[in-house]
């Protein structure tokens, strides 16, 4: 139930995962103090702020440039070439870039450097071992199928404008996309305790996942 507000967040990736990540990280008043891409990571300890993420974007999206110029750019700026951002001490965890970029290990050197939360924005970014580490952690960790679904929701709200031929302003679409999100965490965390295993989001959203699809193919004379 804490807010994300006044925490130190570690962001992987630098791609649009990652910067509406940081984004809303500091919409929400949190810290963002990472990006990465294939060569390397920033450590950015006063925070990746607006004036900075609009750096960011113009890097990445126009001209397609690497994120050590970040350090380059900006003062105080930490760049470790080669590695990942999870060596970090920070309250959460957004891994945003690609699939098993969490070890293991990592995971490890997260929970001892006091993460407690980890929200996956990509494709299985976290090893099994890794969610193993975090599930048996104090660490509260949302599995990519229930936490990364934001995307596929979009998708689903823009056929709907389509459908429609109307659009919509940013704020209405930002409230729909809160109200389903907000249903994917009630639905799993539901189901998880109905299965005996309350905070077991790994539980709840892949049997929920499934009974949806079961259902949907019931209901299609599927099966």
């Amino acid at each position: 139930g804490d807010s994300i507000e006044g925490k130190v967040c570690a962001v992987s990736g630098s791609g649009n995962v990652a910067q509406y990540t940081v984004e809303k990280i500091n919409h929400l008043g949190g810290k963002a103090v990472t990006l990465s891409d294939s060569n390397g990571t920033i450590y950015d300890p006063s925070g990746i702020d607006e004036e900075k993420l609009y750096y960011v974007m113009e890097l990445k999206n126009i001209r397609r440039g690497r994120i050590r110029e970040y350090a380059e750019k900006f003062r105080g700026v930490e760049y470790w070439e080669g590695d990942r951002p999870w060596r970090v001490k920070c309250d959460c965890a957004f891994p945003s870039a690609t699939q098993n970029e969490i070890s293991a290990e990592e995971a490890k050197m997260l929970v001892a450097n006091g993460c407690r939360l980890v929200s996956e924005g990509a494709n299985m970014p976290s090893e099994p071992g890794a969610v193993d580490v975090f599930q048996h952690s104090e660490t509260l960790f949302g599995p990519g199928k229930a936490a990364n679904a934001g995307g596929v929701a979009v998708s689903g709200l823009e056929m709907a404008q389509n459908s429609q031929f109307v659009s919509w302003s940013r704020e209405k679409t930002d409230a729909r996309l809160k109200e389903i999100m907000t249903n994917i965490h009630a639905n799993a965390r539901r189901t998880a305790e109905e299965y005996g295993e309350p905070d077991n989001y790994v539980l709840g959203a892949n049997i929920a996942g499934f009974t949806k699809v079961a259902d949907a193919m019931i209901d299609q004379g599927v099966v």
